[in-house]
């Protein structure tokens, strides 16, 4: 492996930047946070202090260093920036959702397969340990042919931040480009392109101008997927269900990491990423005639696996985990979502 650092530049130090960018780059051998593009102030130097605070996008992007630049802003400015950057020669990663339009998105992946550089959207939900679990389970075959899965992001918010940026009419706003992104993700990294979507998006809480919850099925030849997400759910559904022809698996609860990485915590510490027994998901096999119950351990999480990958792409050492392609077939998916809800129908897969 090349012993060179790669300097990165992470764009916002809000929620993404702070919490999910910044501690996960820095706890990776041969990533270096170099440049935080702060609007005012530099409260990145105050925990980074060997990265430096610039503030503006075109000031991180005249930086002949940096190498890599990391998208951690409104959804809305994506595109724009991540064009930039990447005629800039820039190597890009972006927070999700990786665009507003699938248009947008085919046309950043071609101009950086044009000039040779990585782009990746952050889909960190990948690296979660119920997910590495799940995808463990399915390859094992334990649960049989798949049946029906599910996947929840359920929270209880009932009071929106209409102030907020996330709550704004914008493109790529809304709680399906949202949390919808990572269950999607998800679900077509698992099971690839459906055949068709039939999906009905809500606006529930008072006085939001976009989506605050979903219900979508993805339609398989002989499989069944259904995300959702809802914020006024005090006793949130399971994050994941999976029912086959010889049994089941149920887990309630989401990752520890994103909490840890709010409570200032760093990966690299033991028992980094791990749940604790009692969250563990509950396995059910029948084997003739007899049924079992087990409680399946959780595998551990690793947000830094993610940008390990980016790393090592980067240096031509391995291939991209997560492509331009498949975020690109990703906000695809949430495109055909949005008009299945719309006109109030199940609606054909296409690519375009």
């Amino acid at each position: 492996m090349s012993e060179r650092s790669i300097k990165a530049g992470v764009v916002g130090f809000g929620l993404a930047g702070k919490v999910f960018h910044a501690p996960n780059i820095s706890a990776v051998k041969g990533l270096e946070l170099a440049a935080v593009v702060e609007r005012s102030g530099n409260r990145s130097t105050v925990e980074y202090s060997a990265s430096r605070t610039v503030h503006s996008f075109e000031e991180l992007l005249a930086l002949s260093d940096i190498e890599l630049v990391v998208l951690a802003t409104p959804s809305d400015t994506h595109f724009v920036m991540a064009k930039q950057a990447l005629l800039a020669s820039k190597h890009v990663v972006i927070d999700k959702p990786f665009a507003a339009t699938s248009m947008e998105a085919r046309e950043l992946d071609a101009i950086a397969r044009e000039r040779n550089l990585v782009l990746s959207a952050f889909h960190n939900r990948r690296f979660d340990g119920d997910f590495r679990t799940v995808v463990k389970l399915l390859g094992a075959g334990t649960l049989g042919r798949l049946v029906e899965y599910e996947a929840h992001y359920d929270r209880y918010r009932p009071e929106p931040n209409l102030d907020g940026w996330k709550e704004q009419n914008l493109p790529g706003n809304g709680m399906l480009f949202d949390l919808g992104s990572h269950l999607m993700d998800q679900a077509l990294t698992l099971f690839g392109t459906p055949n068709s979507i039939t999906a009905e998006l809500l606006m529930q809480r008072p006085g939001v101008r976009v989506n605050d919850g979903f219900d979508v099925t993805l339609h398989y030849d002989a499989l069944r997927v259904k995300l959702a997400s809802s914020m006024y759910k005090l006793e949130p559904g399971p994050r994941f269900g999976l029912y086959g022809t010889l049994g089941s698996y149920v887990k309630y609860g989401v990752d520890p990491q994103e909490d840890a990485l709010k409570r200032g915590e760093r990966p690299g510490v033991v028992g980094w990423g791990e749940e604790p027994e009692e969250c563990w998901g509950t396995l059910r096999t029948m084997k003739n005639g007899v049924a079992s119950r087990t409680t399946l351990r959780t595998e551990a999480g690793d947000y830094t696996a993610y940008y390990a990958n980016v790393r090592d792409a980067i240096r031509g050492e391995a291939k991209l985990a997560v492509t331009a392609e498949e975020a690109t077939r990703l906000i695809r998916a949430l495109e055909l979502a949005e008009e299945s809800s719309r006109a109030g129908r199940t609606i054909a897969w296409s690519d375009r």
